[in-house]
């Protein structure tokens, strides 16, 4: 049997077990990060819970984000956007909704590559004058399975400390700021963080991640969607206290420019760094894409977690998450993995 014809014997596996799972109390779920590396989880996740938030980076300095947020001073509205059309339905009004919010004009004015999901967060934002109620309201609209919520109340600039980001100096270690620079970045980074230094977290994100059964960490860039989690003190201090559980799901492959050359144990091992009091339980990974399980073992060991591998890539080939595949580990995991709980 070849590995395409055993991947989709594994898709087939995955979507009879998720069709037939019990339906009744479901657990809290709360998903932290940034870009398609979250609504790869959010599309997966919400196909075995009904109790979804999830908690979005407002680092974006890049595209229609970029301009809105230098123009009008508002929380960059991109990635928020990108959970909210994840969390939408596969029914028509879901699709429909999800396509709306992700259109982008074409022209040569203004409005060109401006996102309508964009422009319609922002004008609620403006209207009402709060971005929870404002999301709510827009996830409402479109019949989002699950709630969206911004990490900080400000918007952030994230800057990183790169080696060789100027490739004629390679020994160089140098201040790289805004998101989308760090992102395509061709030197190494060496650690990130935020301006302001202590910026103030949602307070709903906070009580999201108190309240949960389970948190969800990742897959995404991680250091300009997953790491900067990790620099919003309260949130932070959050995600050490709760009695959640906690997975870290690892990207299929590493990112050009962000983590070019990373191991998967590379990528646990910078995470620690930056929250070392911070301890997972359960590591997930694409056992396609783990060369070396044992050394991941001990970087997840070091972080208190045990490694779940599975088939979690699209079965032809292109290095995205399956949404049945993941939500089947989750929903493996969760099961596994938790605590005795009502949804068992």
């Amino acid at each position: 049997m070849t590995s395409r014809h055993l991947r989709q014997r594994r898709l087939s596996r995955a979507t009879a077990a998720l069709s037939g799972r019990k339906r009744g109390a479901q657990p809290k779920v709360v998903a932290l990060g940034g870009g398609m590396g979250l609504s790869a989880s959010l599309t997966a996740l919400r196909r075995i819970t009904g109790d979804l938030t999830a908690v979005v980076t407002v680092a974006d300095d890049g595209g229609s984000s970029g301009r809105l947020r230098e123009e009008l001073g508002v929380l960059p509205p991109g990635d928020l956007r990108k959970a909210l059309a994840a969390l939408c339905g596969d029914d028509e009004w879901g699709r429909t909704w999800s396509q709306v919010i992700q259109h982008r004009f074409e022209s040569k004015g203004d409005l060109h590559e401006h996102a309508v999901g964009n422009l319609l967060i922002v004008a609620l934002w403006e209207q009402l004058g709060d971005h929870v109620q404002a999301l709510d309201l827009v996830g409402k609209l479109l019949g989002a399975h699950g709630r969206v919520l911004p990490m900080s109340a400000v918007p952030l600039e994230l800057q990183a400390l790169v080696r060789g980001h100027d490739p004629e100096r390679p020994d160089d270690v140098s201040t790289v700021r805004g998101q989308a620079t760090v992102a395509l970045t061709p030197g190494e980074v060496q650690s990130v963080h935020v301006v302001p230094a202590d910026p103030p977290a949602v307070p709903e994100a906070v009580a999201a991640v108190l309240d949960a059964d389970w948190v969800v960490l990742g897959p995404g860039s991680w250091f300009s969607s997953v790491i900067p989690h990790l620099l919003v003190p309260e949130l932070l201090d959050a995600l050490v206290t709760t009695k959640a559980r906690k997975v870290l799901s690892l990207n299929l492959a590493p990112q050009p420019g962000e983590t070019e050359g990373f191991s998967p144990q590379r990528h646990l091992e910078v995470l620690g760094r930056h929250a070392p009091k911070l301890a997972m339980d359960v590591v997930l990974a694409d056992e396609a894409a783990v060369p070396d399980r044992e050394s991941l073992a001990d970087a997840a060991q070091r972080l208190g977690a045990a490694v779940e591998l599975a088939p979690v890539a699209s079965p032809d080939g292109v290095p995205i998450h399956d949404p049945e595949l993941l939500a089947a580990a989750y929903d493996r995991i969760f099961r596994m993995h938790g605590r005795i709980g009502p949804w068992r």
